[in-house]
């Protein structure tokens, strides 16, 4: 199983806008199992930490394989996401890896 976990650090905005961002991203993230076959599972957590390392949401997806990574990669819903992504995201972090 290939895991594909992503941290992102938002934009400094208003508390207000910045929480409205933060839940609208959470949603794209979720929606995206419905609708990429090769998503095999996600999990979305939204950080609650105040160390100032901290990130503020993770995605945990998981993959048969690298081919399904690359599916998910190039997916219509996944590329829409991504505009949104570099909207509202400051910094990102990824880690792929075999389990």
């Amino acid at each position: 199983m290939l895991q594909h976990i992503v941290m992102m650090k938002l934009k400094s905005t208003e508390a207000p806008q910045r929480n409205e961002r933060l839940k609208q991203l959470e949603s794209i993230l979720k929606d995206l199992k419905n609708h990429i076959s090769s998503l095999e599972k996600m999990e979305v957590g939204l950080n609650f930490s105040t160390r100032p390392t901290a990130m503020d949401i993770v995605l945990i997806a998981s993959f048969k394989d690298e081919a399904g990574l690359e599916e998910y990669r190039v997916h219509p819903k996944h590329v829409e996401a991504l505009a949104f992504i570099k909207e509202v995201v400051e910094e990102a972090r990824v880690v792929d890896y075999w389990v």
